[in-house]
């Protein structure tokens, strides 16, 4: 995407969300394409090959979960879904079937372009492997080569499964995992149900790597539905 402007495909059949959002997109210097139904979206989707889609999940002719499930057959382009259902079984529906991000109406604009944000240095990380291969979050830092961490300049200890869990949360830096991601990602497919391997890990990390585990500024909890790494709190 260097020195061209990213295309954000926005599937939402209401028109006044759609003309609410085409200031803050091209404000962002994006390309716009719109579409008002889930199979002219995929349509769009096919043929534009978008940067990002911004997608309701409450559409005319399909529901958005199908829409996702149809473009992840052969796309892996970011999918931020920007939806009325609030339900934590929809948020986690929409991102177990590969959506990367979750926003509930009414919603803040400036926090809907900082989620594309987000997705799209994923995706470009995700297609050009940094020549730096660190992380840096606060006063964390993460050596890919080495599998070292470092808190304040001081090495902290994380066994095999506590790296890499924090190994998939830092990944996808921005970005929400689910449960049953992460304990697919992390301990396999048996143990997709077992969330309580997840929060007892979870918790051990923050206690290694937080200033105050009690108030994360890193590895955040978005209830119901998994955890969310960030850098740059």
């Amino acid at each position: 995407m260097s020195g061209t402007p990213a295309t954000v495909l926005v599937i939402e059949d209401e028109l006044p969300i759609r003309r609410f959002l085409r200031p803050a997109v091209e404000a962002a210097g994006w390309r716009l394409i719109e579409a008002d139904a889930g199979e002219r979206g995929i349509l769009e989707a096919s043929q534009s090959r978008p940067d990002a889609i911004i997608l309701d999940l409450g559409l005319p002719d399909i529901d958005g979960i199908d829409v996702i499930r149809r473009v992840r057959e052969w796309s892996t382009v970011p999918i931020v879904i920007l939806s009325a259902r609030g339900q934590e079984q929809d948020k986690v529906a929409a991102l177990d079937a590969g959506a990367d991000d979750y926003i509930q109406k009414p919603f803040g604009v400036g926090e809907l372009m900082a989620r594309v944000r987000v997705a799209l240095r994923h995706a470009a990380n995700r297609a050009q492997p940094s020549t730096e291969p660190t992380i840096v979050a606060g006063d964390i830092t993460i050596d890919l080569v080495r599998r070292r961490v470092t808190r304040q300049g001081q090495e902290v200890h994380l066994t095999p499964i506590e790296y890499k869990l924090l190994m998939v949360l830092a990944g996808h830096a921005g970005l929400v995992l689910t449960h049953r991601q992460l304990l697919k990602e992390v301990w396999g497919p048996g143990h997709a149900e077992e969330s309580h391997y997840l929060r007892i890990f979870v918790r051990q990390l923050r206690h290694k790597l937080e200033g105050n585990p009690a108030q994360p500024r890193h590895i955040l909890t978005e209830v119901g539905v998994g955890y969310r790494f960030v850098v740059e709190p």
